[in-house]
């Protein structure tokens, strides 16, 4: 069987900023025979996400990625049918996932290594398994969770930052339905600042690239920042933490606005910003979903039942065929997406 796959062609310089050349399109044949335990898939969805840009280095900064190697078929987040089994867990026809699914129209996969879904638990929606019913949904809602100390009745204002993109969108609204009374989204354009306040239901949302941060925040926030989601880092965090609330709570998800530059993870923070969070006795923890997947079932069951119920909304940004990838991937890192960006590969 004749099978396209991307496959990494180069690494992003040092500092680099990743351009669609860093990926490459081929053409493979997979053997027909599988071995005992293994399954072939047809894919059906891949993500793109920005923890991707640190396994384009050789050194991932996280013990917990794998980098991707030069040459080799890239992988991630995907949602694909079994064609044939060999594996007494998987059948024929059923709906499955992984957090390390080749990008590959079909793949031959380890039965084992795959997590069988149920398609009722998105409405047929299969691609919400890449996002809100899957790792993405599961960051934002045990983010909030485990580090936000969000009490229902306790007057708390969320910040969210990246607050259009995949994780954002959905954290935003699970501050709202956890408690909090505020919640403003920090974003890059004026169609995702009115996406956030008219279709998820934000308080208020802030264009960085037009408009002046710390003046907005002041303006939306009056009674200043109790829980801040971070999935940029720099210096849009440092305007945030700089009006935050004595005893109030970073969520360090992400700092995609430093994934291009050489410099450790979580990145150093200013003298500044350093003793704002030292002064105000702020916890900012570094928080990896991966820590938590004890509680993953009963997390998705709730993102499920939230999305059914349409207390919460579900944006993606979809594209059509494997082709795509390279550019999909680092149109997401300049915040070309609104929601998850998610590539289809096949019906």
């Amino acid at each position: 069987m004749k099978v396209q796959r991307v496959v990494l062609n180069s690494r992003p310089g040092k500092n680099g900023v990743p351009v669609p050349e860093n990926f490459r399109l081929e053409e493979i044949t997979l053997a027909p025979d599988l071995k005992d335990g293994e399954v072939l898939a047809r894919t059906l969805y891949l993500s793109v996400d920005p923890y991707m840009r640190c396994r384009m280095n050789e050194d991932t900064g996280a013990d917990y990625l794998t980098p991707w190697r030069l040459s080799e078929c890239v992988d991630g987040g995907g949602v694909g049918v079994v064609e044939s089994s060999l594996c007494s867990t998987c059948s024929e026809g059923d709906i499955v996932t992984s957090f390390n699914w080749p990008w590959q129209t079909h793949a031959v996969m380890t039965g084992s290594g795959l997590q069988k879904v149920d398609p009722q638990l998105v409405d047929g929606h299969l691609s919400y398994f890449l996002g809100a019913v899957g790792i993405t949904g599961l960051t934002a809602l045990l983010g909030i969770r485990e580090k936000g100390h969000v009490t229902k009745g306790a007057n708390q204002t969320m910040v969210v930052s990246g607050a259009a993109g995949a994780c954002g969108s959905i954290a935003g609204q699970i501050g709202r339905l956890d408690g909090c009374v505020r919640v403003v989204g920090i974003c890059g354009s004026d169609e995702k600042c009115k996406a956030l306040v008219e279709d998820l239901g934000f308080s208020a949302a802030i264009n960085y690239r037009l408009e002046d941060v710390p003046t907005r925040l002041k303006e939306s926030c009056p009674s200043g920042i109790d829980v801040y989601f971070d999935n940029v880092g720099g210096a849009i965090s440092d305007a945030v933490i700089a009006q935050m609330n004595n005893s109030s709570h970073v969520i360090l998800c992400g700092q995609i606005s430093q994934y291009n530059k050489d410099v450790p993870y979580p990145p150093p923070l200013s003298d500044e910003t350093q003793e704002n969070l030292r002064s105000k006795k702020i916890t900012r923890e570094r928080f990896t979903v991966l820590s938590y997947m004890s509680k993953a079932d009963a997390s998705l069951y709730e993102l499920s039942q939230w999305i059914k119920s349409g207390q919460i909304k579900v944006l993606e940004t979809v594209v059509d065929g494997i082709e795509t990838m390279g550019d999909a991937f680092c149109s997401m890192m300049k915040g070309g997406n609104i929601g998850k960006q998610i590539i289809k590969i096949s019906q």
